[in-house]
């Protein structure tokens, strides 16, 4: 991330010396826009050009080349746009050249000038700028691993019930594991006693013949005073 910036701050610098060289002066006083692109394919001529088709006019699909890189993160893109200032910027110097029959470097005016300089700073400082930056391939690596990453890892596809909501997993309101959790006891079912006489379903059964009840009518035996055993010798 740092990488980043700094590369970009230093692509931009460049992108910016070198829009702004073509308004200084290039040799013997002449400003870089006053040189026509086609004059540096077919030779330096002393016609006067306009701004639009001058030197500027690759500078500025430079500064472009480097705004775009730095939005994307593309490396090759700023280090193309810095190639291009770079040769152009010697393509001229050969064609000036060639114009002059040799090149000079004078501090009276004479010569080569402050404008070559700054197009040639600005391009070195976009290969600078282009070499410091990490790009796009480091964060987009990264970020496939992180994802090959969470494929790997077991996903779970419920969340974990509440301490509340034990008796509910899955989600689907199923009853799971059964734990108590009422501080009342469970209710017991009542032991199975045989049908009922009484219910209708039932009474199709044959019952058993019963005798007397105690104490009722027909009872041989007398309620106040019950049989007992005769005491032994």
């Amino acid at each position: 991330m740092i990488r980043n910036i700094l590369g970009s701050l230093v692509a931009l610098a460049g992108a910016a010396s070198a829009v702004l060289s073509p308004f200084r002066d290039w040799y013997d006083g002449r400003a870089g826009q006053d040189y026509r692109v086609r004059d540096l394919f077919g030779g330096i001529t002393a016609t006067e050009s306009g701004v639009l088709v001058s030197i500027l006019l690759p500078f500025l699909f430079a500064a472009l080349l480097v705004i775009a890189g730095v939005v994307l993160r593309s490396r090759i893109a700023v280090a193309l746009a810095g190639l291009v200032v770079l040769g152009f910027t010697i393509l001229w110097m050969v064609r000036q050249g060639q114009a002059e029959g040799a090149l000079t470097v004078g501090g009276d005016g004479a010569g080569l000038q402050v404008g070559v300089a700054n197009a040639l700073a600005g391009g070195v400082l976009m290969l600078i700028g282009a070499l410091l930056m990490s790009g796009r391939g480091a964060g987009a690596r990264s970020q496939d691993r992180d994802r090959a990453q969470r494929e790997r890892e077991p996903v779970e596809p419920y969340a974990a019930p509440s301490a509340d909501q034990v008796d509910t997993w899955p989600p689907t309101q199923e009853p799971g594991m059964s734990t108590h959790t009422s501080p009342w006891p469970e209710p017991e079912v009542d032991p199975y006693t045989g049908p009922d006489p009484h219910d209708p379903r039932t009474r199709s059964y044959p019952q058993a013949e019963r005798g007397p009840e105690p104490g009722g009518p027909g009872d041989p035996r007398d309620p106040v005073h019950p049989p007992h055993r005769p005491p032994e010798r």
